[in-house]
């Protein structure tokens, strides 16, 4: 899907000033703060495309992807999934849309219960939501199996059984059971090895192409990201400080933080050379922001106007938009 069909079609799914802010609290159960995990962060998501959501460790990405699920409750903002406001539902009406939303979690020995064979865990979905008799379900799990690379005689089996990278098949495989229009992957292939993360990138490629899916990609492994990734957010400390197409964004990154990540990225030709980007300076406290833009303490171009105002959200085409002073008007 091209740049201008993206803007003209109804996203799958809109997110606009999404917050989650936890609170802190001290021994004696006083509030001494709260730490801003996800601030005011707005992207879309359109039918059959992936958006990636890259950072660094504690930026808020996997607290971001939960907050949408409401697996965790947001502190405010708005997220609509084909025109309804997840956020505003109640648990009962929650739970029908959840049929339409799910996740892939980066350990997926955890979303696989131990005790239960291979074949019930799949079927468990669908179990909870009422679709089919025992016998439909048995079938919809043995498909499933095949889509992912399985025989049936796999049915049978207990999860640890299974290496990381089938275990992850099998969860893809259990967050198809109930025909989902988006899938929250989150960090999917980062605990993988190189091969065996290529397996798992072309199956929900696969899977995509067939099935017409969405997916919020979440990962801190650029070079993945860009294999994947139709857009790209690039989040730092809560914030999402840029995002656009995902070949523009990697030839031409605009935010000082986004070039730090490319010039990060190994290359594959020995002689090819990169100007390096490297950043001082240590994470600041997501408790303690720095006032101002959150980057200036670590950014290279800082300005003393960005240790004082916080940058307003920019669009400097229409599918790019950048927070950053470098490019107030």
């Amino acid at each position: 899907m091209n740049s201008k069909s993206l803007v003209e079609s109804k996203p799958l799914l809109q997110v606009s000033n999404l917050n989650k802010h936890f609170a802190v609290r001290s021994s004696f159960g006083r509030t001494r703060g709260q730490v801003k995990a996800v601030n005011g962060v707005s992207f879309d998501i359109h039918t059959g495309q992936t958006f990636g959501l890259v950072g660094e460790s504690g930026c808020g990405k996997s607290t971001l992807g939960r907050s949408i699920l409401r697996l965790v409750e947001p502190t405010s903002g708005e997220a609509f999934y084909e025109g309804t406001d997840i956020l505003g539902l109640s648990k009962k009406e929650l739970r029908s849309y959840r049929q339409h939303m799910q996740m892939v979690f980066q350990d997926p020995y955890t979303s696989l219960d131990p005790r239960k064979r291979i074949g019930y865990s799949i079927e468990e979905p669908l179990l909870i939501h009422k679709k089919g008799n025992k016998r439909d379900r048995m079938e919809k799990a043995m498909s499933l199996l095949r889509k992912v690379g399985f025989s049936e005689e796999h049915y049978e089996r207990f999860p640890h059984e299974f290496s990381g990278g089938q275990r992850q098949r099998l969860g893809i495989a259990k967050a198809l059971a109930l025909g989902p229009k988006l899938i929250i992957c989150d960090e999917p292939v980062s605990a993988l090895d190189v091969s065996i993360q290529s397996q798992v990138i072309n199956l929900l490629e696969e899977v995509q192409e067939e099935l017409g899916i969405s997916y919020l990609f979440i990962a801190h492994d650029l070079s993945v990201v860009r294999h994947i990734a139709d857009r790209i957010g690039v989040m730092y400390l809560g914030e999402m400080v840029e995002q656009g197409p995902a070949e523009t964004l990697f030839a031409d990154p605009l935010h000082p933080y986004t070039k730090s990540l490319l010039s990060a990225v190994p290359i594959p030709n020995p002689r090819a050379k990169r100007e390096r980007v490297v950043l001082s300076g240590e994470i600041p406290s997501p408790l303690h922001p720095p006032s101002g833009c959150v980057f200036h303490t670590r950014c290279p171009y800082v300005m003393e106007t960005c240790r004082q105002v916080v940058p307003q959200k920019r669009f400097v085409a229409p599918d790019r938009e950048v927070q950053c002073h470098l490019y107030d008007e």
